[in-house]
């Protein structure tokens, strides 16, 4: 081996090899096609610059953008049996949990956190649809009732993000009982006489919109946001019609009053803490009680007091 394979070649081969350029530098808008650079794209919240389309974004990213100063803390979630019918399809339903968890971090599609919005007190649940499309199972039910019961402990408002395609298949009945549940929770909160918010991202739809997904104090979509109970596509087959454009997104929804607002991404913090300002009692009411006056008691039986006298009529 002389010098030039042993010092030239290996710093020839250091200079022109190929660099590895990192696969997440672009991100390609679903809408327009437009390739994104990264940075921008984290700088704009996940919001397309060229034709304002809301990316789908998860729990950390909410949480960072809504909380003062990025600060929260997230709180145990109840467990809950992993496989209760041991359902399998091309996949058992044990090893499609595996997989969600490896890839999004998480235990399952709710997460819960809370924290100060605007310096009140907010408790803030999020529905990750990259956890097999944000689909609605046990654990969803334990976590909202979770979240409730923390606002009212906490006397916080409840702030919900929904994303989901529905009921998770693999759970069967037990999944559908997740809808009277969360009713069951959101009522709580309105006994406690404490706002619930929700944020109706996209998708949302099945099961989640037939229940806790729909019953906000005040109902806010992100703009294009698909909203509603079966899909597009299976409305069409079912009832042999076009449907009008627009059907189910979230512009059509709050012209048809299912809606109290769509709300972009950016102002979406600013709106949720004027919100909760108008609608959080700073504390619990006092009960007025109204004290009798004097010389004006009336019977249970309608007589006329000692030392009073009827009152004379007109004419």
């Amino acid at each position: 081996m002389n010098w030039l394979t042993r010092t030239v070649l290996p710093k020839i081969r250091e200079i022109t090899r190929k660099k590895d350029t990192p696969d997440n530098l672009w991100t390609k808008c679903p809408n327009c096609a437009q390739m994104i650079y990264a940075k921008e794209l984290e700088e704009n919240q996940q919001v397309c610059p060229k034709c304002d389309h809301h990316l789908r974004v998860g729990p950390k990213e909410r949480f960072e953008a809504l909380f003062d100063d990025g600060e929260y803390q997230t709180i145990e979630l109840p467990d809950v049996l992993q496989d209760p019918l041991h359902f399998r399809d091309s996949k058992k339903y044990p090893d499609r949990l595996k997989d969600a968890r490896a890839k999004t971090g998480q235990r399952d599609a709710f997460i819960v956190a809370h924290g100060t919005l605007q310096k009140q007190d907010v408790v803030i649940a999020v529905q990750n649809f990259a956890f097999m499309g944000g689909s609605m199972g046990m654990a969803t039910g334990a976590a909202l009732i979770a979240a409730a019961e923390l606002a009212v402990n906490q006397r916080a408002a409840l702030i919900l993000f929904a994303a989901a395609g529905g009921a998770r298949m693999q759970e069967g009945i037990l999944s559908l009982m997740q809808m009277p549940r969360t009713v069951i929770a959101v009522q709580r909160l309105r006994e406690a006489h404490l706002p619930f918010i929700v944020v109706l991202t996209d998708p949302t739809t099945g099961g989640v919109t037939a229940s806790y997904a729909m019953l906000g104090d005040i109902q806010i979509a992100e703009p294009n946001a698909l909203i509603g109970f079966a899909g597009p596509r299976v409305i069409e087959q079912t009832i042999r019609e076009t449907l009008p454009e627009g059907f189910q997104r979230a512009e059509y929804l709050l012209e048809h009053g299912m809606l109290d607002m769509v709300v972009h991404r950016r102002d979406l913090r600013d709106t949720l803490g004027r919100l909760v300002g108008l609608l959080l009692d700073p504390a619990p009411k006092a009960e007025v009680v109204q004290l009798p006056r004097p010389g004006l008691e009336i019977p249970p039986t309608g007589e006329i007091p000692h030392g009073s006298s009827p009152a004379k009529r007109p004419g």
